[in-house]
């Protein structure tokens, strides 16, 4: 599947160093299966707004069918665990855009489709602002052009070259081309002395 561009509502989550503990917390992973995560994406922040009297972005109207994420620096440290961007995926978030991502949440986000682009701090501030003040605008991530559009801004995003073609491409989706192509395969399996039979 060939991933060019995601729209629609975004929602933000301030804070620098937000870790894959917050976005999914441990007690959550014991499931056999991704299925139902989303309902726990940042259970315990939303608990401890709810408690001092705010709504957590994701609890916020809006945030209920955002596809757009802002953050800020180093998004998804700590424990390596592919959950946290399962959880957001499942949630319907479908690109993020930050400063900063860890390096294993990019990594696991980008096998699974969900691309992370990277904006100057003041470039986020922007977006966030407009997320925050005008709930109802559609973002536009562009991931060939290189930019997000929120209304009459437009700011310029980032990733590496490689993670970019396949998302466009749709190289990271290896299932997904496998199946598309499954006359290949049958025809090299066909031509493997010891699967013949089968």
């Amino acid at each position: 599947m060939r991933i060019e561009r995601v729209q629609g509502r975004a929602l933000a989550i301030a804070g620098d160093d937000i870790d894959t503990d917050r976005i999914i917390p441990a007690r959550f992973l014991k499931a056999v299966t991704f299925n139902g995560l989303e309902a726990h994406v940042f259970e315990d922040d939303r608990k401890e707004s709810a408690g001092k009297g705010t709504v957590h972005p994701f609890d916020e109207p809006s945030g209920k069918d955002a596809a757009v994420l802002l953050v800020n620096a180093n998004f998804g440290c700590g424990s390596s665990r592919e959950h946290a961007p399962q959880a957001l995926w499942r949630r319907g978030i479908r690109a993020i855009v930050g400063e900063s991502f860890a390096e294993i949440f990019f990594g696991n986000a980008l096998m699974m489709g969900l691309p992370c682009l990277t904006a100057s701090r003041a470039d986020v501030a922007r977006l966030m602002a407009i997320a925050r003040s005008s709930p109802g605008v559609e973002f536009v991530v562009d991931l060939a052009a290189g930019r997000v559009t929120a209304g009459a801004v437009t700011v310029a995003v980032a990733m590496p070259l490689t993670a970019r073609d396949a998302l466009i491409s749709g190289a990271w989706d290896a299932t997904g081309s496998l199946v598309e192509n499954y006359e290949v395969v049958e025809r090299v399996a066909a031509g493997i002395p010891y699967l013949k039979g089968f």
